[in-house]
């Protein structure tokens, strides 16, 4: 099979396409003849080994799998020992990024992380849903009305499904990204936009009551500025360092009426079940910007490292 390869830590020039053998599924998995397979910033920091719970997870020196991609929509083609509820031809979705695989002819995966894609749903929308549309709706559970939300990196795939679902819940919307996003970000809906080369969100007299942080940067002195008394602020990733420091040094400011800490998000099949249904019920729909092909994985990835994707990348095998 045709699989985009990673062998070491770096930059897209060190994938390749190569020639695979057909994996066989183990107990517990199933085998997907991958049809879409959607771009996630965790490809991007699984490709360079940063932050470092990407080698924690991946590999700590080397990638353990050498094959990136895990919000997969396929059909099965072969089920491992155990795996009942599934027959072959079925069109399954889910976000295994734990074991990724995704950018490839096929790949096997947890039979337990597995749902089927309900039939209003295209490959390629599908493709869009597990992982960001799991960090959209976390991010944004128990929004109310007139409620002061900001979401920092708000022009990927996760901002744009978590500014549609804050606005669905009333709330009053600020997003930050690069200048070049402003006038798009404003045309989603955003009640006002902030480009972060030009202004730092935490530096200035503004509050919110919410803050939804794709990639911290800040640490807890800086972002318990920008929160309103009782506020909370949830960072969906970053670098290990900062993120410490959120969790351990946003414990004195809870005293203060203020919350720090990181977004937890409970990836797995009921997750999965639930974004998918936000989707066909119109509560949110990705924005999807390219379908490329195998072979356009490299560039797909650095466009998402660097942030230039407005909304989300498919890669079609």
């Amino acid at each position: 099979m045709k699989a985009i390869v990673q062998n070491r830590y770096g930059g897209p020039e060190h994938l390749r396409l190569a020639d695979l053998p057909l994996p066989e599924p183990g107990k517990g998995q199933i085998r997907v003849r991958v049809l879409a397979c959607g771009v996630n910033l965790s490809d991007w920091e699984y490709l360079v080994g940063s932050p470092f719970y990407a080698r924690m997870v991946g590999g700590l020196w080397r990638p353990k799998q050498p094959v990136l991609g895990s919000d997969i929509v396929g059909f099965i083609d072969g089920l491992g020992e155990g795996v009942t509820g599934f027959k072959p031809g079925d069109r399954i979705m889910g976000d295994f990024v734990m074991t990724r695989g995704g950018f490839a002819e096929f790949a096997c995966v947890p039979a337990a992380q597995t749902v089927a894609v309900p039939d209003v749903l295209s490959d390629d929308i599908a493709a869009c849903l597990p992982q960001a549309g799991g960090i959209a709706q976390a991010g944004t559970e128990g929004l109310s009305p007139g409620l002061r939300l900001l979401i920092n990196g708000a022009g990927g795939g996760s901002g744009t499904m978590a500014l549609q679902l804050a606005k669905a819940a009333g709330a009053h919307v600020t997003t930050v990204d690069t200048g070049g996003k402003v006038d798009w970000l404003k045309s989603l809906g955003a009640d006002e936009v902030i480009d972060y080369r030009q202004r730092d969100f935490a530096d200035g007299n503004a509050r919110w009551d919410r803050i939804l942080d794709m990639v911290a940067t800040r640490g807890p002195r800086q972002i318990a500025r920008a929160l309103s008394p009782g506020g909370a602020y949830k960072a969906a990733g970053g670098q290990v360092r900062v993120l410490l420091a959120l969790v351990f040094g946003g414990a004195a400011y809870r005293l203060r009426g203020k919350s720090i800490g990181m977004l937890l998000v409970p990836s797995g099949r009921e997750l999965t079940q639930r974004v998918a249904q936000m989707a066909i019920g119109g509560r949110m729909a990705p924005h999807l910007v390219g379908v490329l092909p195998l072979s356009d994985v490299p560039e797909a990835l650095r466009r998402t490292g660097q942030g230039e994707v407005k909304g989300k990348l498919v890669i079609k095998p």
